[in-house]
């Protein structure tokens, strides 16, 4: 005859005894923390102020920047300066400075733009292309950099 013995249940690990659990909380008492979000870019972006997403914009709030500063990941130190305007609903664009990032940044029509924020009002960003592959442009930066440096 097999033993009919039986783990109580509720005790041990993840059970509901007298221990700590180590189930997260609910996600209603958890903080609001965007850090990540991504645009498609429906419209040309040399023509069109660009949206952030709103959870990103509330979670702003109370602390709304005149700019923001935005760095293309793997590309160096350098800052590129964007005013941000707040259009009192809620929503959050990226305007003047934006177009002259996304011309040196290949941002077109069909790319997918990945945002992280760093903090102190830093986007870091990477584009990715119509074909869902990230774009690298690191060098087409360089020779805008050295250009301009030279004339």
């Amino acid at each position: 005859m097999a033993s009919t013995s039986r783990t109580p249940r509720g005790r041990g690990r993840g059970g509901r005894g007298g221990g700590s659990s180590s189930l997260p909380p609910p996600p209603s008492t958890l903080p609001l923390i965007i850090e990540e979000f991504f645009i498609v870019v429906y419209e040309d972006p040399l023509v069109k102020k660009v949206r952030t997403p709103k959870k990103f914009a509330d979670y702003l709030d109370g602390q709304e920047p005149a700019k923001v500063y935005l760095r293309a990941a793997d590309c160096g130190p350098r800052l590129w300066t964007v005013e941000v305007l707040f259009d009192g609903q809620g929503r959050m664009y990226l305007d003047k400075g934006w177009e002259n990032f996304a011309i040196a940044h290949g941002v077109d029509f069909g790319c997918f733009v990945h945002f992280k924020y760093e903090g102190d009002d830093v986007l870091t960003m990477k584009v990715f292309d119509g074909t869902m592959c990230r774009k690298y442009y690191y060098l087409t930066t360089k020779i805008l950099t050295m250009k301009a440096t030279t004339t």
